[in-house]
Parts: C-alpha cells; structure tokens; sequence
C-alpha cells in the first residue's frame, strides 16, 4: 500500500500518543491530535515555527534541549522520563524521538510522549492516591472471582481514584448481562469540575475525584461497585437497588446525606462545594441489551444536566420512552436568542411581549413560570399576575444586572424582606436580571425554584438578561 498524505493523517491522529515534528533547529513543524488535546490548542498554529523553549513546557528546559540535539547527530531516544507543564500543572511525562532523514541528511526529528503522572503518584503515594477495593471486596462478584488470580488488582482499578477503570466497569457489567443478573447502572457527571480545574490547578481536580470516589465507595458498600468512566464521570453498578421505591431512597440518600454528592472539599489554595448530576436505568426491567441501556442512561444523564445539574433521574418508561434528545439539545443560545427577538419584535407592550416570551423561558429554564418586580417591590407570577411577596429590597443584591447564586445565603444576608419572602413560597434558589435602560431601572425578572443547589448554566442566565434587555424598552 502507498503511504499517502492523507493515509498520515489518519494514522497520526488515531494514535494515542502526543505525536510531533520538528525540522533541524527544534522548531515544531506539525502535531497530532492527541497533542492538541493535551495541552488544549484548537491547531497547531500557536506553535509552527516555535520550540520548547518559546513555549515554557520546562521548568528546567536545558536537559530536554540536549536530549534533541542528541537525536539531530543521529542518535534515537526511548522513553525518557521528564516534566511539562500543562495548563499550570507539572506533569510526569516518558517521550521517544529518533532522526528525521531526507536521503543520508538529517533534516529533523520525529518524537511521541505519554502522560504518565497518574501512574507515577500511585506508585510513590505523594497525592494521597488510593486504593478502594482490595481482592477480596471484588471477590464477592463471580466475574472478579473467575480472573482476579490472573491480573494484578492494579490493572483492573483506575490509578488516581482507586476504583474500577472504565474497561473493568464495562467488562463487569457486560459480565451481569450475560449471567442475567439484575442491576441497576448510573453515570455521574461532576457539576462544573472543569471550573474546578480552571481555578484551583489539576491536583485540586485530582483530589475531588479521589474524594468523591471514596464516598461513593463508602455508600455502596453492601450495594454494588463504583468505577471511573473517564475525566469526571463516575458509574455506579448497584445489584440491590432495582425496584423502583428502593431506587428513590437510594438517590434521594445520595444527594441528601451521604457527604459522597453535596459535599465540600478544601485545597492548599481554596475549597469547592462539590455537586453531581446522574442518571440510572435498571436491566431487564428498562433493557436487556448493553447498549440501548448504556443509552437510556445517558439519556437521563442528559435530562438531569438540562434540569440544572445537582439532580438524579432514573429512567421512567412511561414519562421518558418518547423523548428525544437532539430535540430538547438542537436550540443552542444563540439560537434561542434569535427566535427570543423574533417572536417578540412582533408585540408592542411590556405585558404582552412578556407573555410571550413565557413558552420558550420557561422550556429553556425548564419552570412553569416566571416572576417579576416592578418598582412597587411587589413580586408577580407572569402568567396569572398576583402578588407572590414582598422584593422590596431586592435591590440590595444586585450589584450587577445579573445575580446567580445556587442559594440564597447572600439573598439573606443583604436582602432579608426579599429571603423571608422566598422561604415562605418554598423557593430555595433564584435567579435573577435586571431590566434597565441606560441607567434608569425599570424592574426585575425572577427565576425561583423550590430546589435547593440548582446549578443556573450560561444558556439559561443568557436567555433571562436578553429578555430583560428586550423588556427594558417597553414602558412597564
């Protein structure tokens, strides 16, 4: 077969490896993809035409320096241990590199690396790494019986969290189809962890993870196994929480008072109240099959992520058969901001353009209504337009035109009137946008929800302050 360009590619960038080249002065001249996703760059471009040293991969770059001047006078290089950095983080690394020849001249040098840090802090303990389940905890399952005197207990568990790798969660699950033994399968989505990441450095991911892997652990002792899927989703496979009553209290437990969900964890730079959102479908009773009950769990991983994160939801065939997920998923923000204007370019009137903008608010924001304030500080349902309670002093919170906040805690402490009255109605989290022309303020529009934690994401902050925006034109 001739290696053609294209043909590359293709192998290039399925690999897993960081691949890169470089002509004869260390200058990059292409990556793969793994690559670009390992340190983030959407192309190549930020780093054609530059070295190691432009880019301040190395604390200390001299040694990485001579390693490539080595392979340019011909000699090839195989897994050497070294350091970078990525996105703040020093990471463990091994790379090989060989010459690159146009005929009998070296013109470059072609090199691979992999990350090896998560291997290397389970080896030295240093981040408090751990190990969950020991032979015996996995013993008790006849799949893990059947092999667990053939493999070492760490290939089948993940290196940083200390519980199932994604493939023997998979091969465990596939093994309780198989012997036809009922269990019920979720997914855990980590709320917000790249946030996490983004502010606190990746050891404080790192330990987030391991914090929660080990209460998830704790919870299901008698239950079932807790594994790693990959980045921050977590599968819980629970072989006694199948009926439906049973399946309630165990999450309703989960998210209420395991201290595994809902849980504050503490870095040297910070802490991070740290919430989930999963969903769970049971074999046989909602499939038979790995893969369509892979995707009804998915699917209600979805739902729960769509209804604000922090939540569980189990899959219910009467209420979630017909749903479709590329239909609730089409409308991204800008599309829903430009149907918005549309739809309400058509009215004259605050009352009516507020009116109808309440089916598509309330389908994004996934509520029955909406609220506002007039300069009165009376606080109204849109659709039915009676007094709910008194926000007259709402506007103590509101330094800017926008307040999200997951509870009410500041509410309370800078708007007290406006926190009593929420309390009563059962309101436990708000969100909230200013209607303002220029600089004079005309009223509020309220999002409130008798759900602690909810989690307000860009799309739905995004849709409220455009209305508001709209609104702010009209006479109240």
């Amino acid at each position: 077969m001739q290696m053609t360009v294209d043909l590359f590619d293709s192998i290039i960038n399925t690999s897993q490896d960081c691949v890169f080249w470089k002509d004869k002065d260390r200058r990059f001249l292409g990556v793969n993809q793994a690559f670009l996703d390992f340190y983030g760059f959407e192309s190549a471009d930020v780093l054609i035409g530059k070295n190691d040293e432009d880019m301040g991969w190395h604390s200390d770059p001299e040694p990485f320096k001579q390693d490539e001047l080595r392979v340019l006078a011909g000699k090839s290089t195989y897994k050497v241990q070294g350091k970078c950095f990525i996105r703040g983080e020093e990471r463990d690394i091994i790379a090989s590199k060989r010459p690159l020849y146009d005929g009998d001249k070296i013109v470059g040098l072609v090199g691979s690396f992999v990350d090896i840090t998560d291997v290397i802090r389970r080896k030295n303990k240093s981040d408090g790494s751990q190990v969950l389940y020991s032979i015996n905890d996995l013993r008790k399952y006849a799949y893990f019986d059947k092999i667990i005197d053939e493999i070492s207990l760490e290939e089948i568990l993940d290196p940083l969290t200390g519980i199932l790798s994604r493939s023997y969660s998979i091969k465990f699950v596939r093994s309780l189809i198989a012997e036809k033994i009922p269990f019920t399968f979720t997914i855990i989505d980590l709320d917000n962890f790249k946030f996490i990441n983004d502010n606190y450095g990746h050891s404080a991911g790192d330990k987030v993870l391991a914090t929660v892997a080990k209460g998830l652990v704790k919870f299901t002792k008698d239950s079932g196994l807790v594994g790693r899927f990959g980045g921050d989703e977590l599968l819980l496979i629970d072989l006694k929480n199948i009926e439906d009553k049973d399946k309630i209290n165990f999450f309703e437990n989960l998210f209420g008072n395991s201290q595994a969900l809902r849980t504050e964890v503490y870095f040297e730079n910070g802490a991070a109240f740290v919430t989930g959102t999963s969903g769970s479908a049971t074999y046989p009773d909602d499939s038979d099959d790995f893969t369509e009950l892979f995707g009804l769990v998915d699917k209600m991983l979805y739902l729960g992520k769509n209804r604000g994160r922090n939540c569980y939801t189990i899959y219910d065939e009467i209420k979630h058969k017909n749903i479709e997920i590329h239909k609730i998923a089409k409308n991204g923000i800008f599309t829903n901001l430009h149907k918005l204007k549309m739809d309400l370019e058509k009215h004259k009137g605050f009352e009516n353009k507020l009116l109808k903008a309440i089916p598509q608010i309330t389908e994004v924001l996934q509520m029955h209504d909406l609220y506002y304030v007039r300069n009165d500080g009376k606080m109204r349902a849109v659709l039915d337009k009676k007094f709910l309670a008194d926000a007259s002093d709402l506007q103590n919170i509101m330094e800017d035109d926008l307040f999200s906040e997951s509870t009410l805690d500041l509410i309370k402490k800078h708007s007290p009137i406006f926190y009593e009255s929420l309390k009563k109605c059962g309101f436990e989290t708000v969100l909230i946008s200013r209607i303002r022309k220029e600089e004079k303020i005309k009223g509020y529009l309220i999002c409130a929800v008798k759900r602690s934690l909810r989690i307000w994401q860009e799309n739905e902050c995004a849709i409220l302050f455009y209305l508001s925006e709209l609104l702010a034109e009209e006479d109240l």
